[in-house]
């Protein structure tokens, strides 16, 4: 019928065009209203059978053109087979969306009891047809359609659906809209993942309810996984302090393959280079600065490892070792880093500052009760160690020997330190003295990283000195001397290691070892 094929006021428009007199062409009027001749003849026909002229219907309002269209086509009477059909609609749409049977099985029981039926796609056209006119929720997933969630699992993933974690929002869309019977093919696309992801997640949700959908909990490893990572964690850093030629490899810094190749020949384990790179990023280095922070080129590397391992290994309780180093020169200035800010505010500092002053702190790490020992220094060089020497023999009198280990900063080793320690020494032998020995047990050359307090240095500049402005160097010298106070009286009261109280997150124990990165990159 023209009134449903072409819209009201193009059949007007013919109107209008045979109205203003003259006989135009049925090809022209077919160009001038883009359709085809056909439906130009079905129009004029149309509007002759009205019983108006082309001008009268022309003025006609749109209304009465609807009511003329509906006049001249009168509703279809149904026929028998669709009114048996209407009455097992109803079943049908029950029998679906309870997922008791699926639209193939009940087009065939249909099918079985009335031989003349309609086939299955008018079958399924005239379901759909009467849900929509009913206004009824259509069903259209079956074998993948949640049917049943609890509500403990509702409430949690519609907290999921509400959540900023793209995953979980995934998830919860395609469990609630399965469950509302929407298509499988429709949640994907929606959710942007494949159907073979959203059956698992669906067969997942089936069998374990929420919890088959939650993600592998890192703290539910195996913990000999975990004691096996760490290990090969520690025999990686342990190769990458060592000079390159330590290992027979004729190179000035490591690569992935050298560390590759190293790592196999000494633990006759292969481990390829990706997995090296994670284990040596995972540390926050990248091998720019390997070479540079990481890496010893001292030949005797080795020697003086063993030997500082051997001294701690064999510690006495009348035996304190310290290590020893200075942390400075800095400017007492507005300080950057990371801290809480309101989200679309950013935070200013100002590039040029006039500093209110400098300080350099000297100090020492007794490593059996991480007592820290520390004073302000005008300078780095002999004096200043010598100053710190006394203090220590002031300090632990009642010890019978003192090991200092420190970097290989030339006012480390200058001749006028080792005399002045050999004159303690000898004057202990001789009994002219009760001062505790002096031994010194000197790291690796540019071996910064195994310094245990320079880890606990990292750990006060982010507790004071990250974000501070203090009004002068007096408050910043406060704020240091407090946190050292705080940190031993929490070493006293508890001898394990504390890392987030007041002095903030070290990077390691403290604790002498082979392995560790006791020295942040990014400060200082």
């Amino acid at each position: 019928m023209p009134g449903r094929q072409i819209p009201v006021y193009r059949i007007r428009r013919v109107a209008e065009l045979y109205g203003h007199g003259g006989s135009p062409t049925i090809a022209h009027l077919a160009k001038t209203l883009g359709i085809s001749r056909g439906m130009v003849r079905r129009c004029r026909t149309y509007i002759m059978n009205t019983g108006y002229s082309y001008a009268e219907f022309a003025t006609l309002y749109p209304k009465k053109i609807h009511s003329l269209l509906k006049r001249e086509n009168p509703k279809q009477v149904p026929t028998e087979r669709y009114i048996t059909l209407l009455k097992i609609l109803p079943e049908v749409h029950k029998y679906f969306y309870n997922g008791s049977a699926n639209l193939k099985q009940s087009w065939r029981q249909y099918k079985s009891l009335n031989p003349d039926g309609y086939g299955y796609s008018q079958f399924v056209a005239n379901l759909r047809k009467w849900q929509s006119h009913q206004r009824m929720q259509v069903a259209r997933c079956t074998k993948w359609r949640i049917i049943h969630i609890r509500e403990e699992d509702a409430a949690e993933l519609k907290k999921w659906r509400r959540s900023n974690n793209r995953t979980n929002w995934a998830k919860a869309v395609v469990i609630l809209d399965s469950h509302k019977g929407k298509t499988l093919t429709g949640l994907c696309t929606k959710v942007e993942k494949s159907i073979r992801v959203a059956r698992r997640w669906i067969a997942a949700f089936e069998k374990k309810g929420i919890d088959g959908l939650r993600g592998r909990d890192k703290h539910r490893l195996n913990p000999d996984k975990l004691a096996e990572m760490k290990t090969k964690r520690d025999q990686i850093i342990g190769i990458l302090h060592e000079s390159p030629s330590l290992h027979g490899i004729n190179r000035a810094s490591w690569s992935l393959e050298t560390l590759a190749h190293a790592y196999e020949r000494k633990y006759k384990k292969p481990m390829g280079r990706s997995t090296i790179s994670d284990y040596v990023r995972a540390e926050r280095y990248t091998f720019r600065k390997a070479r540079r922070v990481l890496t010893s080129p001292d030949p005797k590397y080795r020697e003086k490892m063993q030997e500082i391992t051997k001294i701690l290994a064999n510690l006495q309780e009348d035996e304190k070792f310290f290590s020893v180093d200075e942390f400075g020169p800095f400017s007492v200035k507005i300080q950057g880093g990371r801290a809480f800010t309101k989200k679309g505010t950013t935070r200013v500092i100002p590039q040029r500052q006039r500093s209110k002053g400098r300080l350099t702190l000297t100090a020492a790490l007794e490593l059996s009760t991480n007592q820290v020992t520390h004073f302000y220094s005008e300078k780095k060089d002999t004096e200043e160690m010598i100053k710190l020497l006394e203090i220590l023999l002031e300090q632990y009198g009642n010890q019978r020997c003192l090991y200092l280990s420190w970097d290989a900063a030339s006012w480390h080793i200058s001749g006028k330190l080792k005399e002045r320690v050999s004159e303690i020494n000898a004057a202990v032998e001789a009994g002219q003295s009760q001062k505790p020995l002096v031994k010194l047990a000197p790291l690796p050359a540019s071996a910064q990283f195994l310094n245990v307090i320079e880890s606990v240095f990292s750990g006060m500049a982010r507790a004071v000195l990250h974000n501070s402005d203090y009004p002068s160097v007096n408050e910043c010298k406060k704020a240091i001397d407090k946190h050292f106070a705080d940190r031993n009286d929490a070493y006293k009261r508890n001898p394990r290691r504390a890392g987030d109280k007041i002095w903030g997150k070290e990077l390691v124990d403290p604790c002498f070892s082979g392995n560790n990165n006791c020295k942040d990159p990014r400060w200082r």
